[in-house]
């Protein structure tokens, strides 16, 4: 420094660099050196020149000395714990972290972890980490879960297998993306089928992809050998839906010796059996049921549940509610009916008249509250119908990965490109799970969902001090909820 008053000459040294950062640091230490020789600076009380040397420290602070740190924090923690960080690539933990805090288009992604991150990522860099990513890391990550499951869970006992099909925004069809029957709605757009195996409340065990017209019923046994093998489990106990339910499918379960449970279509039986069905179960109270033997081991259960009988009953009066104002208004015709949904309960008179069958929806009302189920295992009922009762958790999957982590549309083109982002959406759903098993064991009132809006304001902000060496790093205060969130995920914190 520089002392004018008595010419030129040096009071004190500072320092000296060619770096930029550090030129910025050493010019601050100057401003602080000079404001401590100042005589007017003693005139201030104490707490005054305190209050004078943090405003000027404060006032050295840019945007970037602040950035979110939040979802590092909690699912970069979460996602190093199951073990994914095995994976060499930075850019994997990247893309996985924003597909769970900011789910969007990989072209967003660049935003997220420049906003978010201070990483600065191409777009091209990312097409071609995912060009890669599948063929490398595909069967890594997919082991990294289901040894995640199988920890929590034990053992795998039970399995549920469950399919959903994913849209593309385009309109060209190839070996994988083909027109089909849609689940989304989505009936003009070419899609694929993810067929995806999880354990008891929902735990991941593995999935697969099949093209866009596969029928689904055709893929339950291809993925459940494949992982069975691929895994070495025991035979588990198959739980699946009604779309599932064929004489091709219930043979290769038997001949595989596989034991099962699959919801039965109950108004598909044949006349007499349905006769039957309705004569043992008149008369049951809410939770009762009964078992009609179907011969080769095979058991029917049917139950009856005050709660199904009154969701029943309202949805058949709500879809008759609609037909009827369709009816009365003369604009469904004949080309329009077809015998999908509650047009089953329309009929033909002539050769235009349409009118409502009321016997029809007679015969429907005898059916509110009754569900059945084909087993051939020798669980008890009350077993077997826990046991289906769970099969909510695979849906539940398939709705989050859809909605939470926004798995589908899809832009992609390249089939590689495809599979790794199921890959990435896969590994996310396990981390997600992860975060829900944990929030919930610590009976903390706080959604996966929340959670994830609760790390986009946690942040830490980097500094030097005017007198200090280096650069720190500190995180902000937070409000009582994250700090709540914060604990479950370090929870030696906590203990401080």
């Amino acid at each position: 420094m520089i002392d004018k008053s008595r010419g030129y000459r040096v009071v004190s040294t500072i320092g000296s660099s060619r770096d930029r950062d550090e030129i910025e640091r050493l010019v601050e230490l100057g401003h602080a050196f000079i404001r401590r020789q100042d005589p007017q600076y003693s005139l201030f009380p104490e707490d005054q020149r305190e209050n004078a040397t943090v405003l000027d420290f404060v006032q050295t602070l840019k945007n970037a000395s602040i950035r979110t740190l939040g979802p590092e924090l909690i699912f970069g923690r979460l996602f190093d714990e199951i073990g994914f960080g095995v994976i060499p690539e930075s850019l994997f933990r990247d893309i996985v972290v924003a597909r769970l805090v900011y789910p969007t288009s990989k072209l967003k992604t660049v935003d997220y972890l420049y906003r978010y991150r201070g990483k600065t990522v191409s777009a091209d860099s990312i097409y071609l980490f995912l060009d890669r990513l599948n063929g490398r890391y595909h069967q890594t990550a997919q082991e990294i879960v289901y040894e995640y499951s199988r920890r929590i869970l034990k053992s795998i006992r039970v399995v549920f297998y469950d399919m959903t099909s994913l849209y593309f925004e385009a309109e060209d069809e190839d070996d994988l993306r083909k027109i089909g029957f849609s689940k989304d709605g989505k009936f003009q757009c070419p899609q694929i089928m993810l067929g995806l195996l999880a354990g008891e409340n929902g735990y991941p065990i593995g999935y697969d992809l099949f093209a866009g017209n596969t029928f689904e019923g055709k893929t339950l046994l291809p993925v459940l050998q494949r992982l069975q093998t691929q895994y070495g489990f025991d035979t588990p106990t198959v739980v699946a839906d009604a779309a599932m339910l064929s004489r091709e499918n219930l043979a290769s379960l038997d001949d595989n010796n596989y034991p099962f449970i699959i919801a039965a279509r109950l108004r598909n039986e044949s006349e007499a059996t349905q006769q039957d069905i309705l004569r043992r179960c008149r008369g049951l109270s809410n939770g009762q049921s009964v078992v009609i033997e179907r011969g080769h081991g095979h058991r029917l259960v049917v139950s009856y549940s005050d709660k199904r009988a009154k969701r029943d009953r309202y949805n058949r009066e709500r879809g008759l509610t609609r037909l009827k104002k369709q009816v009365a208004s003369g604009r469904l015709t004949k080309e329009q009916l077809n015998n999908r949904g509650y047009n089953k309960f329309l009929t033909l008179t002539g050769e235009v008249v349409v009118a409502i069958d009321e016997h029809k929806v007679e015969q429907a009302a005898v059916w509110d509250g009754l569900k059945g189920y084909l087993t051939n295992t020798q669980l008890t009922p009350d077993a077997v119908i826990e046991s289906y009762g769970q099969l909510w958790h695979i849906e539940k999957a398939f709705r989050i990965s859809k909605t939470d982590l926004r798995i589908r549309p899809m832009y992609h083109c390249l089939r590689r490109r495809i599979e790794a982002h199921v890959l990435v959406a896969f590994v996310a759903y396990s981390i997600y799970k992860e975060l829900e098993r944990r929030l919930h064991e610590a009976q903390l009132p706080i959604s996966p969902k929340r959670a994830a809006e609760l790390t986009q304001t946690m942040y830490q902000m980097t500094f030097r001090l005017p007198t200090g060496p280096r650069k720190q790093n500190v995180l902000l205060q937070m409000d009582p909820e994250q700090q709540q969130l914060y604990n479950l995920i370090y929870p030696k914190s906590a203990q401080k």
